[in-house]
């Protein structure tokens, strides 16, 4: 036991704490995503309320950020920075919600996507991490990125690029790789996978992921595969489909069903039980 505690001690301080704290940015994320939509939790009375639970919120990304080994002037440069996205990235993702609302017949109100559904929890912290991703604070994008994963089972990698209102409906199975880019009004069901034809690390600093084109809807299960792999604008892809070839714009991509009515001998070829 004495070695085991020995060799944590050393691993953990030759870190330097340039590590971020993972419960830190867990408090983070959802102290930021309840403030932005769902703030019904906690009633805010003025402005004044709204700007204490900013400052909160300042004092955990300066831990966070401070993690990276940065003074204090870059850490508040960082943060001036990020406050100054960050009503873009509200403004991105209420398009978000909006599209998620037009497109699920099954949702009643803005409120009920800001506040239940899972695809729309990931988009929204998927543009905050991306920021972070394209700002050269990988690891804490990829914690950001992994917390939703843990949370809604849908994995987008922090730096895949995706464009105004994107809507995943269910989500849970999702997998979204580094390189991929998605463009405007996309559509995406359960499962889907934009991926990588090759895992080898010699790639990894190559488009390895799909591009999907403005208005393309996805269906759940599909795999969509390799970095020069193109799905076309207005293009359907139907369900569980492998693609891993470009799609010309405005297709649709199915497998073809066969049915058979049951005859009294509903087996054409004799099959072999073995117990």
């Amino acid at each position: 036991m004495d070695k085991l505690i020995t060799e944590i001690f050393e691993r953990n301080k030759s870190k330097s704490n340039a590590v971020p704290n993972k419960f830190l940015t867990d408090e983070f994320i959802e102290k930021l995503f309840n403030l932005l939509y769902v703030n019904g939790i906690k009633q805010y009375n003025n402005a004044d309320d709204i700007e204490t639970e900013l400052i909160f919120i300042k004092k955990l990304f300066y831990k966070l950020i401070k993690s990276e080994n940065i003074n204090d002037e870059a850490a508040a440069k960082t943060w001036e920075d990020f406050y100054t996205e960050l009503p873009l990235i509200y403004t991105n993702t209420l398009l978000d919600a909006k599209a998620i609302l037009e497109f699920d017949p099954a949702a009643e109100s803005l409120e009920e996507v800001l506040q239940a559904y899972p695809g729309f929890y990931a988009i929204a912290i998927h543009r905050i991490s991306h920021y972070l991703y394209t700002n050269k604070y990988t690891l804490l994008a990829r914690l950001f990125a992994e917390k939703v994963h843990s949370t809604t089972g849908i994995d987008i990698h922090p730096g895949a690029t995706i464009g105004e209102a994107f809507a995943i409906d269910h989500g849970t199975g999702i997998v979204i790789g580094e390189t991929a880019v998605i463009g405007k009004r996309v559509k995406m069901y359960q499962g889907v996978t934009l991926g990588a034809l090759s895992v080898a690390k010699e790639n990894a600093n190559k488009k390895r992921h799909p591009t999907i084109e403005d208005d393309v809807i996805i269906y759940g299960n599909a795999t969509i595969l390799g970095g020069a792999t193109v799905i076309g604008k207005e293009s359907i892809i139907g369900g569980n489909v492998w693609i891993t070839n470009s799609v010309p714009p405005f297709s649709v991509v199915f497998h073809k069903s066969e049915i058979r009515i049951k005859s009294n001998n509903p087996f054409e070829e004799q099959i072999n039980f073995v117990i």
